[in-house]
């Protein structure tokens, strides 16, 4: 076991009042938590978003990504579900770290886009991990997820560690005159899509 459960609390937000879950991850020492809400259980799909850490984005309002609005736009769906989970991973970034992104972004203001500026610094494009995903869903007694997410490539990665992936839900959301090159490059180079897409349809 590679994630360690540490405590729980209440967490209210402007949206409604989450429970916040700790985990430690014993292989890399990063912390990580999930926002639950409502009523969970291993019967059927819950709404759920597997969000990156993105302090720029989630913490000091940057337009340059659409990070911070698609993570509140994922609370504000749970709730209006009723039900739902938000696993917020310590992966800033796309896994290179914050201070490495800031070195992203000034190679961003010459011109790079933000697939060239990982690589220019010797990083692949996306380097986040998801294994640590399945033990924090398994804690929380989920096996089935409709996953707010507009990246295929993460639904493939939970996927490969035995999540069950039922739907695929858009989330777009944040679109604004500083992010519409970044936001292309997204869709362009790491295939990112922004329509509703059901597992199912394809047994």
């Amino acid at each position: 076991m590679s994630v360690k459960y540490v405590a729980s609390s209440k967490l209210p937000t402007p949206w409604g009042v989450f429970t916040m879950v700790g985990f430690e991850d014993l292989t890399s020492g990063k912390e990580h938590v999930a926002l639950t809400y409502g009523e969970l259980g291993p019967d059927s799909p819950v709404l759920a978003r597997i969000h990156s850490e993105c302090l720029t984005g989630d913490a000091l309002f940057s337009l340059r990504c659409d990070c911070g609005f698609q993570l509140q736009e994922a609370l504000k769906r749970i709730t209006e579900e009723g039900a739902g989970v938000l696993l917020y991973l310590r992966q800033e970034g796309r896994g290179i770290g914050l201070l490495n992104k800031i070195k992203a972004y000034h190679l961003q203001d010459g011109g790079a886009d933000t697939v060239e500026a990982n690589e220019q610094l010797g990083f692949e494009a996306d380097m986040r991990d998801y294994s640590m995903c399945q033990q924090m869903l398994e804690h929380l007694n989920i096996k089935s997820v409709n996953l707010m997410t507009n990246n295929p490539r993460k639904v493939k990665a939970l996927q490969k560690y035995g999540l069950n992936v039922d739907r695929r839900v858009p989330l777009q959301v944040g679109k604004n005159r500083h992010n519409e090159e970044y936001l292309a490059t997204k869709m362009g180079k790491l295939g990112h899509m922004m329509t509703e897409h059901h597992f199912q349809d394809e047994e």
